[in-house]
């Protein structure tokens, strides 16, 4: 029987081609491609969260989380003022789980629902329509999209960003006994046109490694790996510039290294809730790679804000109430969703679970939390 998948277009396919006629593309090239390719990207095409999909972010595993952060939005809000009318942004807002349990927190500040204008800045159509679908029971058509960040019209904003950094284009270099050279991705020579497979390979001239490597990790072991992504910087400095033209409160929740830059190699392919090559089926997996925090900081005091942190994401969510308020649900649940409760607080704060690998940073205008940092830091 003829393989049915011969000659059916792919991401692979399309990349390959590119390849072969233009030469090998970077890291972060091949990353924006396999994530958001029009056509066949991975956020394109599909709805990737929960136990469904192939992988669950902290708002899908209890609404406590997204409680919390709904209350720090409420009290960085009043403690800038209360201005308002406000743009309440996130940045990647999957489902529109977390935007939802932050409205419903914001309940006990009905002056914060009643000037916040939500903003939404997702590429994706599958998802816009997931998250339509979530908050239009709250919002009704009160819900603005946007592409990209730079859309979102001027003004006091609350901005809110988990897991958003992570997915964001990184680009590698590596140290060789001729200096540093920028990690590429090319088509293995034995692969056919129907089954293209790729390999990293180094660019030939070292030109972009040592353009992008660090000065802090310049002098690094030889084989040092070392990421950096532009892009993640690039929205940090627009964060900071909004927040230093008007009065508002950033905050940024992922997976990463608080003190950056670090030697490593952490580009990870997820699909079905487990590891998978990060080359392989582009546009079929999951791609992300650990935040460096620090730079992130640094970017976005570089656009003009001040930031604060970086806290463990245990850490900030005990800061906050998360205990009493797991206890508060216990103590009107069944005894199995109790257990559901103290087991969804484990997974949130446990340092060996997501406690200590995920961070929080926070960015504001400069001079509004004089008196003490944002809540939580």
């Amino acid at each position: 029987m003829a393989d049915e998948s011969a000659g059916q277009e792919t991401l692979a396919r399309l990349l390959a081609r590119r390849i072969v006629m233009d030469g090998p593309v970077s890291v972060g090239t091949f990353m924006a491609e396999a994530l958001g390719h029009p056509r066949f990207g991975y956020y394109m095409r599909r709805d990737p969260f929960g136990t469904g999909g192939d992988f669950t972010t902290a708002p899908e595993i209890s609404q406590m989380f997204g409680e919390l952060v709904g209350l720090w939005c409420v009290d960085s809000w009043a403690r800038l003022g209360g201005p308002g009318p406000f743009h309440l942004v996130e940045l990647g807002p999957g489902r529109g789980t977390l935007m939802a349990d932050v409205l419903r927190a914001a309940a006990v500040l009905p002056l914060f629902r009643d000037n916040a204008i939500v903003h939404l800045v997702e590429t994706s159509p599958s998802l816009r329509e997931r998250q339509r679908q979530t908050l239009q029971p709250i919002l009704g058509d009160a819900i603005h999209w946007h592409d990209r960040l730079d859309d979102v019209p001027d003004g006091p904003t609350i901005l809110i960003a988990n897991e958003f950094f992570d997915a964001l284009p990184i680009r590698q270099v590596q140290k060789t006994n001729y200096g540093w050279f920028e990690r590429l991705v090319d088509v293995e020579p034995a692969s056919t046109e129907d089954d293209p497979r790729f390999r990293f390979v180094l660019e030939a001239f070292g030109s972009s490694g040592n353009r992008l490597v660090p000065d802090a990790l310049r002098e690094a072991p030889d084989g040092s790996v070392v990421e950096v992504s532009p892009a993640s910087q690039a929205v940090a400095r627009l964060i900071g510039t909004r927040l230093a033209a008007a009065p508002g409160a950033a905050l940024a929740i992922d997976y990463g290294y608080a003190h950056g830059p670090a030697v490593g190699d952490t580009l990870q392919a997820m699909r079905r809730h487990a590891y998978a090559p990060v080359l392989e089926a582009p546009g079929e997996a999951d791609l992300t790679a650990h935040v460096d925090f620090a730079a992130i900081a640094a970017a976005a005091r570089e656009g003009g804000a001040q930031s604060f942190g970086v806290a463990e994401q245990g850490e900030w969510l005990s800061r906050l109430g998360i205990r009493q308020r797991a206890s508060a649900l216990a103590a009107k649940a069944s005894p199995a969703q109790a257990q559901d409760i103290r087991g969804a607080l484990d997974r949130l704060i446990d340092p060996a679970q997501m406690g200590r690998l995920f961070k929080l940073v926070a960015f504001a205008t400069p001079g509004a939390f004089a008196d003490s940092p944002p809540a939580g830091f």
